[in-house]
């Protein structure tokens, strides 16, 4: 079967966080009104300093977000691109500690609405710009950011070194990206492979060998400076957290089980477990 060009795909991501932004709660039990799952204006995995830290979801993720603004090293000066903004959580809380103007680009016309209501509404609408764009094909001309951070949006590419290059060619020489991703840490049992498959369906999700990151980077002419796996931070919490909703409707129907959720296309509470699922925080940057 032959893959499915940029363009289709970029059509289908953009379909999915439609949907997700129009009916999050039609994904849980008895339709149960669970805006955005917990992550507030943040829509990526959170960051736990323990596995029994006592931090929501919606605190942890703001947490992952500072962690990748720490590492751009930006101020006032600075001009920010952020490659899959969701509803502009990430840049607007860029724009307030750092002072840098943001972009941010997505392929969700419904985030694009939501992103520029909430910096109206904190009153940034003049440090932030969000534009409907593809990261395999940016409108932009080369060097026209001092910085980039993709949060959890490389999973979604379906080139990974095209998207890296897209990057180093709009970033300025001495310009650093900072991203997150999936990988595989170890092969995916066969006991766990339902609900990851189901994963990989329902998010659009591919991952990649962390091994690979290096010279993707160089292909793309840049240099990394760190990888890091902070997997134990982050997955298996962050699917406890997406899992509350179905597990407290689950406690009052003994008869469900995870073959349920299965059935109902929610995988969250079956990934829990599986440590094979790894996340990685990587730093590089254009020479």
């Amino acid at each position: 079967m032959p893959e499915k060009s940029s363009t289709s795909n970029a059509e289908a991501v953009g379909r999915l966080y439609d949907r997700f932004a129009a009916e999050s709660r039609d994904l849980w039990p008895d339709e149960a009104e669970v805006p955005n799952f917990g992550f507030g204006e943040h829509l990526h995995f959170g960051y736990w300093e323990t596995p029994d830290e006592d931090a929501p979801l919606d605190v942890a993720a703001m947490r992952l977000t500072d962690m990748v603004i720490d590492r751009l090293r930006v101020d006032e000066a600075h001009h920010v691109l952020d490659v899959g903004c969701g509803i502009g959580g990430p840049a607007l809380r860029t724009a307030r500690r750092t002072g840098a103007r943001v972009t941010g680009i997505t392929v969700s016309e419904s985030q694009i609405e939501q992103a520029k209501a909430l910096a109206q509404d904190a009153d940034l609408a003049g440090r932030l710009d969000f534009r409907l764009a593809d990261a395999l094909n940016m409108p932009f001309r080369d060097g026209s950011f001092d910085a980039v951070f993709a949060l959890e949006s490389m999973m979604h590419m379906p080139d990974r070194p095209q998207v890296l290059g897209e990057i180093a060619r709009v970033l300025r020489p001495g310009g650093r990206v900072v991203l997150t991703d999936f990988f595989e840490r170890a092969p995916i049992p066969e006991v766990h492979r339902p609900f990851v498959d189901l994963l990989r369906e329902s998010s659009l999700l591919s991952t990649v060998r962390v091994e690979d990151y290096p010279s993707m980077l160089r292909g793309s002419g840049m240099l990394f400076e760190e990888i890091v796996d902070i997997s134990p931070h982050t997955t298996r919490r962050t699917f406890i957290e997406m899992s509350r909703p179905w597990t407290e409707w689950a406690a009052a129907h003994p008869e469900v089980g995870l073959g349920t959720a299965l059935a109902a296309g929610i995988p969250a509470p079956g990934l829990i477990d599986v440590e094979e699922l790894g996340y990685l925080l990587l730093v590089a940057q254009r020479p």
